[in-house]
């Protein structure tokens, strides 16, 4: 009895300590955020005189808003498409025994293994040649390609480790078409991994800032880290307009995390089992 709670006080104290390290940098962050432009002192030392006029500054000042909005398109359109087709995708992949599909889902796994940087210039060049250079939708044309490897990665592992195949049958034994039980009872089952890979492809796509710079160069519009990428400048940064402005950007994408939250651990538990 003495053995088990000591050992569950030592998990407590660990518990503790780890979440408190990785508190640290948002401490640091926020501070850095309200503290006024010259403030020298370290930043793990709280602010002599903080101040909120950074946000309001960094709002007014760039093309924040714009940015926000460019971004919140991109992400959604983009983890719309990726969901759709990686459903549809993996479905198949998982229920199929032949040996096309084994080796088409091996082709897609390749992906996870090649950096997106090396089809950087024929990706430019085509979506120059099609006429969608400096447009969204090159953005969520690149997003697909890119999410889709773990996307079927993810929900193929799901269906064959989570979603029974007594179920699927039952529903064709009552009259259910191949693409109503794909609708009706595979979709469903598929709630936590679907959350999982929108949550994780969202940071990914909200995040980034090598693709929009590349495809967006010239046209005007900007995403979130292109418009706090604007304080950056060749001898001076505005350090605290920039936490700032990571702050805020934040907002948005950790809203999406609260809400999909509950789906992450039981999306990975079923997708990884396999």
């Amino acid at each position: 009895m003495k053995t088990t709670r000591s050992s569950r006080i030592t998990t407590n104290v660990m518990a503790y300590g780890i979440t408190l390290v990785f508190l640290i940098p948002v401490y640091v962050l926020v501070n850095l955020s309200i503290r006024p432009a010259g403030d020298l002192t370290p930043a793990i030392i709280p602010s002599a005189n903080p101040t909120f006029d950074n946000f309001i500054e960094a709002w007014n000042s760039s093309s924040l808003p714009s940015g926000i909005v460019t971004s919140l398109i991109v992400t959604a359109l983009s983890c719309i498409v990726v969901l759709i087709l990686g459903t549809m995708a993996a479905y198949p992949l998982a229920r199929s025994t032949a040996r096309l599909s084994t080796t088409t889902y091996f082709v897609f796994l390749a992906g996870l293994l090649l950096p997106f940087q090396l089809a950087t210039i024929p990706l430019y060049t085509q979506m120059r040649d099609i006429g969608l250079l400096g447009s969204v939708w090159s953005l969520v044309i690149v997003y697909a390609g890119v999410q889709m490897p773990f996307t079927i990665f993810l929900l193929t592992t799901f269906i064959r480790s989570s979603v029974p195949l007594e179920f699927e049958e039952a529903a064709q034994i009552d009259g259910c078409s191949p693409l109503g039980t794909f609708w009706h009872v595979v979709v469903p089952l598929l709630r936590p991994a679907i959350g999982t890979c929108l949550i994780l492809n969202s940071v990914g796509i909200w995040n980034d800032f090598f693709t929009p710079l590349v495809f967006l160069a010239g046209s005007g519009q900007v995403t979130i880290p292109m418009a706090i990428y604007q304080f950056v400048g060749q001898y001076v940064n505005n350090w605290p307009l920039i936490f700032a402005s990571l702050i805020i950007s934040m907002i948005p994408i950790l809203a999406v995390y609260l809400l999909f939250q509950r789906y992450i651990i039981r999306g990975f538990a079923g997708g990884l089992k396999g």
